[in-house]
């Protein structure tokens, strides 16, 4: 079994602190609203299935433009 990333580690490897959060947040409420998840996990809370599903490369973090408001 591979060790999990810690989210340190995981904000490491993306551009934005903020654009990984925001899709984690926004994921996990639709985990929670009912979507499957997109891989196998032992995981039970949203935001935890959702950073996984962005570490497994399933999920894609978009990067905000500079300057919207």
């Amino acid at each position: 079994m591979s060790r999990r990333l810690t989210l340190h580690e995981l904000a490491e490897r993306q551009q934005s602190k903020y654009a990984l959060v925001a899709a984690a947040a926004k994921r996990g409420r639709a985990l929670m609203d009912g979507e499957p998840p997109l891989l196998e996990t032992h995981a039970s809370k949203p935001v935890t299935i959702a950073l996984e599903e962005i570490r497994q490369h399933k999920l894609i973090v978009e990067i905000p433009p500079v300057g919207i408001k």
